[in-house]
């Protein structure tokens, strides 16, 4: 755990603190040896040196945006391509269910290769 990320994440709201913790523990859970920093004043997470994932807090959502995702289609309502949709982000807002094994699985099958 990243003591820059910790401070970053217990400067949002309580629901935000509540979700990115649950984001957090799942993407460790996931990529075993992640490395965790904070990098252009976001949390990312690195595999092999190699992003991975990015939780990004804003006033009203939380997003976490997935990288090489490729080929990961998207899901209306839930997961957006951005840029050339080598990266998709899911936007979460307070009283949303996050389902977790979900972003777990699209996390796994994103990082299989790194």
């Amino acid at each position: 755990m990243n003591d820059d990320v910790t401070q970053y994440i217990n400067k949002t709201q309580p629901w935000q603190i509540d979700v990115c913790e649950k984001l957090r523990a799942m993407i460790g859970e996931t990529i075993p040896d992640v490395e965790e920093q904070l990098q252009y004043g976001k949390p990312h997470y690195l595999k092999n040196g190699q992003f991975a994932a990015v939780i990004a807090v804003a006033k009203s959502k939380i997003s976490f945006m997935v990288f090489n995702a490729t080929d990961i289609p998207e899901v209306k309502g839930f997961l957006r391509s951005m840029g050339n949709g080598e990266r998709k982000t899911v936007d979460i807002k307070e009283g949303q269910d996050v389902d977790y094994d979900a972003l777990a699985s699209i996390l796994g099958k994103t990082t299989a290769a790194l």
